[in-house]
C-alpha cells in the first residue's frame, strides 16, 4: 500500500491494499514473449509505490529474459488476495505481512519468499491541523479501510496512545476514498497511503491537514511481501528464483537509472515523475543482501521474528485471529538465502 493501478504495457493496476476481488488477468508486459517454454505466473496485486521494482522489471523485459510470462490479476480489495493464492486462483500475490499472519492463523500455510518493501512514511494517519496528537482521536470519526494496512497502523498508533478502536468511531472508507471524505468535511481524520496521503496534505494550499502518525514511526511494521502458493513452490521452485532475480534486476535498474525508472513507475501508477520521486521517499526496497535479514531469526527489526509477534498479538487483541501462528512457518527463506550467498 493509492488509487490508480499500473497502466504499464496496457495493464491496468487498481488500488494498493483495500478489499474486493479480482478483475481480469491482464498481461503485465506489452509484447512479452508468449513462447510455450515460458513459465506462466499470475500475480495478484494492487497499486503501490513500493512495487516499483516489479513495474520496472516488467517494462524492461527482465521477467521475460528469465523465462517468465508474468500476468497481473487486478484486485480492488486486497483482503481477497490471500484466499486467491490459497485457492490457486493466482500463482503469487503481493501481500502485507499482517495478511500472511492472519492467513496462516487459519491454517492456510502461505509462504513469504521475498520481502518487497517497508513502508517508511507512505502509510499515515492524516488529520486536520487542530488535531495534534493521537490521543485527541478519542471520540472522533476516523475513516479507513477495515482489515487493511491502514487498519493495522491505526490500531498500533491507538495502542501507543493508550486507546483502542472502541475509543473512536470507525468509518468504513476505501483507501482511495479517504481524501474525498476528509477534504469534503465528512471527517477530520483518515488513514490511507500515498498518493492519497499527499493529496490530502496538499489540499487547500497545504494549510488544513497534516500527517499525524505514519509508518515512519513504526519501522518494519508494514512490510509488503511476495507470497507464492505452496503448490507452486513444490512444482516449480526454479521459477520462484527467476522471479526474485528479475525483481532484483529491477531494483538495480532503479538505482542506476533513477530518471527512467521514475518515468516507468509514474506511467504504471498514473502519477507525475515529481510525485513518484516524493512517494519513493516513503518506502524502502531491501536489496538482495538485506532480504535474508528480514527472514532470519533475530531480535532486531526488520526481522519477522520481531514484527510477527507484534502483528500477531495486535490481530489477536482485535479478535481477528485466535492464536498467533509460528513465525517460522510463515516464510521460506531458502530462495533469497541461496541467491544472496551466490553473489
Amino acid at each position: 500500500m493509492p488509487t490508480v493501478r499500473s497502466r504499464l504495457s496496457c495493464a491496468i493496476f487498481p488500488l494498493r491494499r483495500t478489499l474486493t476481488g479480482a478483475t481480469a488477468a491482464l498481461a503485465l508486459l506489452a509484447g512479452a514473449s508468449q513462447a510455450s517454454a515460458a513459465t506462466n505466473i499470475t500475480l495478484g496485486a494492487v497499486s503501490w509505490i513500493g512495487y516499483g521494482p516489479i513495474y520496472v522489471a516488467a517494462a524492461k523485459g527482465f521477467f521475460t529474459q528469465h523465462g517468465l510470462n508474468v500476468s497481473l490479476v487486478n484486485f480492488n480489495d486486497n483482503a481477497a488476495m490471500p484466499g486467491a493464492v490459497y485457492g490457486g486462483q493466482v500463482t503469487a500475490a503481493t501481500l502485507t505481512y499482517d495478511q500472511v499472519i492472519g492467513s496462516d492463523a487459519k491454517g492456510w500455510d502461505l509462504k513469504v519468499v521475498m520481502p518487497i518493501d517497508y513502508s517508511a512514511g507512505a502509510d499515515a494517519i492524516v488529520a486536520a491541523d487542530d488535531i495534534t496528537s493521537v490521543a485527541q482521536l478519542k471520540g472522533l470519526k476516523v475513516a479507513y479501510a477495515p482489515l487493511s494496512p491502514s487498519d493495522f497502523l491505526l490500531g498500533y498508533a491507538l495502542k501507543q496512545a493508550g486507546l483502542t478502536k472502541s475509543d473512536i468511531t470507525s468509518i468504513n472508507v476505501p483507501a482511495d476514498g479517504v481524501p474525498g471524505v476528509i477534504v469534503g468535511g465528512s471527517t477530520k481524520v483518515g488513514v490511507t497511503y500515498d498518493p492519497s496521503v499527499s493529496s490530502i496534505v496538499q489540499a487547500d494550499g497545504g494549510k488544513k491537514f497534516h500527517v499525524l502518525f505514519s509508518s515512519r514511526q513504526a519501522p518494519g511494521l508494514i512490510t509488503d511481501v511476495l507470497v507464492m502458493s505452496p503448490k507452486f513452490l513444490k512444482i516449480d521452485p526454479a521459477a520462484v528464483t527467476d522471479f526474485i532475480e528479475a525483481f532484483v534486476e529491477g531494483e538495480a535498474y532503479m538505482k542506476a537509472n533513477p530518471a527512467d525508472a521514475e518515468a516507468i513507475i509514474g506511467q504504471a501508477l498514473g502519477e507525475s515523475v515529481a510525485d513518484v520521486k516524493a512517494q519513493l521517499a516513503g518506502v524502502e526496497n531491501p536489496d538482495l543482501a538485506a532480504m535474508p535479514t528480514v527472514l532470519a531469526k533475530s531480535d532486531r527489526l526488520p526481522s519477522f521474528w520481531v514484527t510477527g509477534p507484534v502483528i500477531g498479538n495486535l490481530l489477536k487483541a482485535e479478535g481477528q485471529i485466535q492464536a498467533v501462528p509460528p513465525i517460522a512457518g510463515t516464510y521460506d527463506a531458502s530462495f533469497v538465502d541461496a541467491l544472496a550467498a551466490a553473489k
